[in-house]
């Protein structure tokens, strides 16, 4: 296996996306996104997408290539990337993949479980019942039907909400007894790294981003989205509060405060599921130096394994 991914992981805001490019310029590399929500092409702005300087100086994959009307699940992203890595490894020894969605980071480290399938009417109706009694309930119920997934899931994505409800009503048992937690042999290496600031500049950079994203036309974005707005890709942080500004629920200030307030929460979350993966190597944002030595001496040891092997 002379082949390695390197997975950059850590919470939002933390400056994954310009270590990445550093990294893929070091190995002459390729990157792949693993942010679920910089897929969709109709999101630009809510979801801090490399901008186009970015993406010019390193060619970027699964970045714009759906639309939120497409449903592209985490099976999906696996079996996508996986194909994707076949002809990437070709011309690459080394590929980066980028983000702070765990779940997807996961599927590609570890594999992930076919999980039943719900009918279109459990869906239906847990839609409805989001749009009815909002996220909040949905969440109750989540807590109640299998409290092991609800005390690792963002709680704020009503996809994998009603993903692991929908998963529950169809066969009675939690989302969480599907996961078999049996790692899929890969083909290739994987060295896992992830960054983390200190709390209080995470805190900082969460709430200037979320203010140059007012300020580059998130409102107007939202408001452009408004015939996309259930589907589940914009039922999450920065569109949702939007929304609910819109409709009159908050003011301009309240909806920009919850943004934030609920962007922090959700880097808390992003942060206490990476800890858990007891593989993963944890860096400063700004040791790049330190990061690259530790990169290319892991890649070399790895690479003498495989030989003797």
């Amino acid at each position: 296996m002379s082949k390695t991914l390197i997975i950059i992981a850590g919470p939002t805001a933390a400056g994954k996306t310009a270590l990445a490019i550093q990294i893929a310029k070091h190995f002459n590399t390729e990157i792949i996104s693993a942010d679920s929500r910089q897929f969709y092409r109709e999101m630009n702005i809510g979801t801090a997408k490399p901008s186009h300087q970015e993406l010019a100086a390193v060619r970027h994959h699964l970045i714009d290539s759906h639309s939120v009307r497409e449903l592209f699940s985490v099976g999906d992203f696996e079996k996508k990337v996986i194909n994707l890595l076949e002809k990437l490894f070709k011309a690459n020894d080394q590929v980066i993949l980028v983000g702070g969605s765990g779940l997807f980071i996961n599927a590609i480290s570890n594999g992930f479980d076919e999980l039943p399938v719900a009918t279109k009417e459990i869906r239906d109706r847990l839609n409805q019942l989001l749009n009815d009694k909002g996220i909040e309930h949905l969440q109750e119920k989540l807590k109640k039907a299998d409290p092991v997934y609800y005390a690792e899931v963002d709680i704020n994505n009503p996809q994998r909400l009603i993903r692991a409800l929908e998963v529950f009503e169809s066969t009675g048992n939690p989302f969480s007894s599907y996961r078999t937690k049996i790692r899929k042999k890969r083909n290739f290496n994987i060295i896992k790294i992830a960054i983390n600031p200190d709390r209080a500049k995470l805190y900082d950079q969460i709430n200037l981003r979320v203010d140059q994203m007012i300020e580059n036309g998130l409102i107007e974005e939202v408001k452009a989205l408004g015939e996309y707005r259930d589907q589940n890709a914009l039922n999450t942080v920065g569109y949702s509060e939007i929304f609910d500004y819109l409709d009159g629920k908050y003011s301009k200030q309240e909806a920009i405060e919850k943004i934030k307030q609920n962007t922090r929460k959700f880097a808390k979350r992003q942060l206490t599921w990476f800890k858990k993966s007891e593989d993963m190597k944890w860096f400063d944002p700004y040791g790049l130096d330190s990061i690259l030595n530790y990169l290319d001496n892991t890649i070399s040891f790895l690479l003498s394994v495989d030989q003797k092997n």
